[in-house]
């Protein structure tokens, strides 16, 4: 059976690494590499990991990967694909969200926002953002006993679901697609960063505030603050949630 031989995955996120290689185990033969980006120095002092971790800058290292490799996967990678590149080695996308609402940075963040669809898709890379046609994609529930980390854990179950049921297919070429049925929309990391900053004088219901705190909650990171006006000083908020 033909299979791809040089893929070469990029990745910041360790977990999804880790489940990468796992299921890769059974297939024979391909010359496996990972990559994370430059300032990733976490993962790349990460030392837990079965596998080595190298540095890639896509903006100047696209050319020897697109020499070296004919499949390059996305796993979370924080770098945008140039679009020279895919369009000369075939590059596919575990995107954490459901294609194409909420495409870009943190979807779990706004669909929790906007009521939006949330998931996971595997899509081909074209040269738009979370854009290409669709391989296999999984809708997840975000409840309202959710924060942001909590329906980021799901998604990534869900990806890992879908890798399981297709990774085969994608080695082989075997797969089909599908176009997403409309443009959808697009979150930058502007937008987010747009977010966390709280208006303190902007009218809201509770129900309103609760899912902007929730949107904001991911574990142990700083996002939501207001400014003390008397020392200036930013007062980060986050919300607990326990479902009864």
């Amino acid at each position: 059976m033909f299979y791809y031989r040089k893929i070469l995955v990029i990745s910041d996120n360790p977990f999804l690494i880790s489940q990468f290689n796992s299921l890769m185990k059974k297939f024979e033969g391909i010359e496996l590499s990972y990559a994370c980006s430059p300032s990733n120095t976490a993962l790349l002092n990460n030392t837990s990991l079965s596998v080595k971790i190298n540095s890639i800058n896509l903006k100047t290292d696209w050319e020897q990967t697109v020499q070296t490799h004919d499949l390059v996967f996305s796993l979370h990678c924080k770098q945008l694909f140039p679009a020279p590149m895919v369009s000369k080695v075939k590059c596919i996308n575990v995107h954490p969200g459901y294609n194409p609402y909420n495409r870009g940075w943190f979807p779990q963040v706004f669909s929790i926002l906007n009521n939006k669809k949330a998931g996971a898709t595997i899509h081909e890379i074209d040269k738009h953002l979370d854009h290409g046609a669709i391989i296999a994609q999984k809708e997840i529930e975000i409840e309202k006993s959710d924060n942001s980390l909590n329906a980021y854990e799901k998604i990534q179950e869900a990806e890992v679901q879908l890798l399981k049921e297709n990774l085969e297919n994608i080695l082989s070429n075997k797969y089909k697609t599908i176009l997403p049925a409309e443009e959808g929309n697009i979150n930058l990391k502007k937008d987010f960063n747009a977010l966390c900053e709280v208006d303190l004088d902007k009218p809201v219901t509770m129900g309103e505030a609760i899912d902007y705190l929730r949107a904001m909650t991911h574990g142990n990171y700083k996002n939501a603050y207001f400014i003390d006006k008397n020392t200036g000083s930013k007062i980060f908020v986050a919300i607990q949630l326990e479902k009864e």
